[in-house]
């Protein structure tokens, strides 16, 4: 069964953005190195719970980043969550990587380390325990982190997929 992904339109919202990875490339090519800069980046309304993320390649870093918010602004998704936290515990894998979610009681903060730091600040999640295993690619461990928040449901979804009402869960 596909999910249909109803696109998110990136001027309703106070996005904040947030860059994760600036990598330098050079290309070799029969005149020399062509340099240029890779930018990853995270962009999100804490507010609305709604995430996105996205690469730009340019010659400059400036560019560059601005090439990653508009990528990101594209890729938005809303996330699922309880009040500060998110509803239950998830595991999101992306080639090497797998990113662990738990949730975490109040005063809690985010126990996550760099790129799983940025997408759940960005989201707005204020309580989450976190565990990055295997890759430390910045790249495979964003996309492992948003297949764990694709992953999350709220209670109005578990009890519409098992045919109950929301106070029989």
């Amino acid at each position: 069964m596909a999910i249909l992904k109803k696109k998110l339109d990136a001027a309703q919202f106070n996005l904040k953005d947030q860059v994760v990875s600036i990598n330098r490339v050079t290309k070799v090519v029969k005149g020399g190195k062509n340099m240029s800069f890779a930018a990853l980046v995270v962009i999100g309304d804490a507010g609305a719970g709604v995430v996105g993320y996205g690469t730009g390649k340019a010659k400059e870093v400036p560019q560059a980043i601005r090439k990653g918010i508009e990528s990101a602004k594209k890729n938005l998704m809303r996330v699922h969550l309880t009040e500060t936290t998110i509803p239950h515990q998830v595991l999101g894998n992306y080639g090497a990587g797998q990113v662990l979610l738990k949730p975490a009681p109040e005063g809690t903060g985010v126990i996550a380390g760099g790129a799983v730091r940025a997408v759940m600040t960005s989201v707005g999640v204020q309580n989450v325990l976190t565990k990055s295993l295997g890759t430390a690619n910045p790249h495979n461990v964003i996309k492992a982190t948003f297949d764990a928040l694709v992953q999350l449901r709220d209670r109005r979804e578990v009890a519409a997929m098992r045919g109950k009402q929301m106070e029989e869960l």
